[in-house]
C-alpha cells in the first residue's frame, strides 16, 4: 500500500478564497452565492449553476476559463481536469504541491459545494434505462472524493446542511475549522458511496441478478434513538429511500418520540394489516399480532381485535386499513396504546387522539402492497441475509382439501383469514380464526404443539372475557404458517374446538395426520405454501 507523505499538519482554520458550486437542485443558492461573495469568496461554477448565479447579479467563473477546455460530449466532461482535481487535492503546505501548484497555474478550491446527478429521483419517478444511466454522475463523486480526501484544506459540502454548517462558521469567525472539515468529509463519504449502492442496486436489478457479487445497504438517518431494544444497546433509524408506505415515511402529528421497539412493531402491524380489503386492525405486542379482525368499519374492527387479547392489548400498537374517525379514535384511546398508525385520520380524530399525550399518531398517506417485490435484510455476525419479501397469498383456489370432509364456504374463509395472519406471526405458529377476527395466536415456540396450546388458552381466555360459555376457536378454523410434523399439534386444534386446518403440508408424516383429521372429523387443506417467519 501506499506509504503516507510526510506533510505539514493541517491547519486548523482556513479562510476560503475559492467555492466551486455544481447543483442540480438550486435551493438555496442564491443566499448561499450572496453570502459566499459577500465575504470576498471568488464563485466558480459549470453550466446550469453558473448561469443561475449569474442570474443574481453575481461574478462567477466557469470551469472552462480555468481548465482552457470547454464543456464537451453532452456534459459529460467538464471537471475531469488537473486544474480541478489540482485544486481540491493540492496539499498547500506541502512544498513539493505548492510548487506543482505554482508552476501549473493551479488554485487551491477550498469550498466545494456539489449534489450529485438524481440518479435516485430518475429511478423513482420511473426513468428508463437510457436516462437512469445518464444521470450517473462520474465528476461530481469524483471531485467530492477528492475534497474529502483532502479535508485539511477543503470544506466539502453534499447537502444543504452541509452548506448551511460552512456558512454558520464563516459568518462566525471567517473560516472553517478543521474539525468542521473532519465531519464534512465523513458525510461526504458517506453520500457518495450511498449513491453507488443505488446505482450498484439498480444495475443488479437490471440484469435479473438477485444475488450479486457484492452487495451494498445504504440510508439516511431519519433519527438517533435514545437507546436500542434495552436502555444499554444504542439504535438509530435510517431510511433507505423506498417509497413504500409505512412507519420510514410516515408523519408523527403527536407524542414522544419513538423508540426502537415502537418502530418495529409499527412495521410489523402495518404490514399485516394491508393484507385485508375490508376495514382491519391489528393490534401487535412485541412483533407478534395479539388481535386482528376485520368488520365493517374501523370502529368494529377494533372492538374485535382488541376481544381476542385485551390483556396483551394493554401498551400495543394498532394499525388501520383505512382514514381515522372520531368515533375510532374513541374507541382506540380506551385503553393506553403506543402508537397508532393508519393512512389518515380526520380533524375530529386528531382531536381526540392529542388529549392522550404520550400517545404516538403515525399517519401514511396510503398501504403498503403485500404483492409488491422488495428485499428484507437481517445481520448476523460477520455478513448479513437478504432475502424477497414474502409475497405470497393464497386463495381458495390455491387449496387442495386432503381430508374426506370438505370445508364449508365459511370454513374456507376462515381459514384464508387465519393463514394470512399466520404469514406474519413469529415461527412456530398457530392462529385460530372465525368470522374474520383471531380466536388466538400462539407465536414463537420451539415446538407446534405448544403453540396450538397457547392459542388455545388465548381462545379460552377471550371467551370468557366475553361472557362466553365456550371458547372463541369453538367452531374456529386454525392455520400453522408449516406442515405438522406429527400429529399431535392438530389433536390441540381440534381439542380448542377448531373444525378445519390450514397447513402447508409436505411433512413425511402427512398421511398421519390427514388420518388424524379425518378420524377426528375436520376439514383440512393442503396450501403448497410455507410461510415461515422467524
Amino acid at each position: 500500500m501506499p506509504a503516507a507523505p510526510d506533510f505539514p499538519p493541517a491547519p486548523d482554520r482556513v479562510a476560503p478564497k475559492r467555492a466551486l458550486i455544481s447543483l442540480s437542485d438550486k435551493t438555496g443558492l442564491e443566499e448561499v452565492a450572496r453570502t459566499l461573495h459577500g465575504l470576498g469568496v471568488e464563485l466558480v461554477s459549470t453550466g446550469g449553476t453558473r448561469a443561475a448565479i449569474a442570474g443574481f447579479g453575481l461574478p462567477v467563473k466557469d470551469v472552462a476559463d480555468l481548465t482552457g477546455f470547454p464543456e464537451m460530449m453532452d456534459g459529460r466532461v467538464k471537471t475531469l481536469h488537473p486544474v480541478v482535481h489540482g485544486g481540491l487535492l493540492g496539499v498547500r503546505d506541502a512544498p513539493a504541491h505548492a510548487e506543482a501548484m505554482a508552476a501549473h497555474g493551479i488554485g487551491g478550491v477550498d469550498i466545494l459545494w456539489i449534489d450529485l446527478y438524481p440518479f435516485e429521483q430518475t429511478v423513482a419517478s420511473g426513468g428508463g434505462f437510457e436516462a437512469a444511466i445518464e444521470n450517473i454522475d462520474i465528476g461530481g463523486p469524483a471531485m467530492i472524493r477528492s475534497g474529502s480526501k483532502n479535508h485539511g484544506y477543503v470544506a466539502v459540502a453534499v447537502d444543504g446542511e452541509s452548506i448551511g454548517l460552512i456558512v454558520e462558521a464563516l459568518k462566525a469567525d471567517g473560516a472553517t475549522t478543521l474539525a468542521l472539515r473532519k465531519r464534512l468529509a465523513a458525510r461526504a463519504f458517506a453520500r457518495t458511496a450511498a449513491y453507488d449502492a443505488a446505482v450498484s442496486g439498480w444495475f443488479a436489478g437490471q440484469l435479473g441478478d438477485a444475488a450479486p457479487a457484492r452487495k451494498s445497504i445504504s440510508g439516511s438517518l431519519a433519527q438517533t434513538l435514545r437507546y436500542g431494544e434495552n436502555p444499554h444497546q444504542t439504535g438509530a433509524f435510517y431510511r433507505t429511500g423506498e417509497s413504500r408506505p409505512g412507519v420510514a415515511n410516515a408523519r408523527q402529528l403527536q407524542g414522544k418520540e419513538l423508540g426502537y421497539n415502537n418502530i418495529a412493531d409499527a412495521d410489523a402491524a402495518y404490514e399485516l394489516v394491508a393484507e385485508f380489503e375490508a376495514p382491519a386492525c391489528v393490534i401487535v405486542k412485541h412483533a407478534n399480532p395479539c388481535g386482528v379482525a376485520v368488520g365493517n368499519d374501523l370502529e368494529e374492527a377494533y372492538a374485535r381485535a382488541l376481544e381476542c387479547d385485551a390483556v396483551s392489548a394493554f401498551g400495543g400498537v394498532v394499525a388501520v386499513n383505512r382514514p381515522l374517525t372520531g368515533a375510532d379514535a374513541r374507541a382506540i384511546t380506551g385503553i393506553f396504546t403506543e402508537v397508532v398508525i393508519a393512512p389518515g385520520a380526520d380533524a375530529e380524530a386528531q382531536a381526540v387522539f392529542a388529549a392522550k399525550k404520550n400517545l404516538r399518531l403515525l399517519l401514511t398517506d396510503g398501504l403498503p402492497d403485500p404483492l409488491a417485490e422488495g428485499e428484507v435484510f437481517r445481520s448476523v455476525a460477520g455478513g448479513f441475509l437478504v432475502q424477497g419479501r414474502d409475497r405470497s397469498r393464497i386463495t381458495a383456489a390455491d387449496l387442495k382439501i386432503v381430508t374426506r370432509r370438505q370445508p364449508t364456504p365459511t370454513e374456507i374463509q376462515d381459514m384464508l383469514f387465519a393463514f394470512t395472519v399466520a404469514k406474519h406471526v413469529k415461527s412456530n405458529a398457530i392462529v385460530y380464526a372465525k368470522d374474520g377476527q383471531t380466536a388466538g395466536i400462539g407465536a414463537g415456540q420451539m415446538n407446534r404443539r405448544d403453540s396450538a396450546r397457547i392459542a388455545a388458552i388465548r381462545a379460552r381466555e377471550a371467551g370468557e372475557a366475553k361472557g362466553l360459555a365456550h371458547s372463541l376457536a369453538q367452531g374456529s378454523a386454525c392455520a400453522s404458517e408449516a406442515f405438522f410434523p406429527f400429529a399431535d399439534g392438530l389433536l390441540e386444534a381440534v381439542a380448542a374446538g377448531a373444525t378445519a386446518v390450514i397447513q402447508p403440508g409436505g411433512s413425511i408424516r402427512d398421511d398421519e395426520v390427514i388420518a388424524a383429521a379425518d378420524e377426528q372429523g375436520v376439514a383440512m387443506a393442503f396450501t403448497g405454501v410455507r410461510v415461515f417467519r422467524h
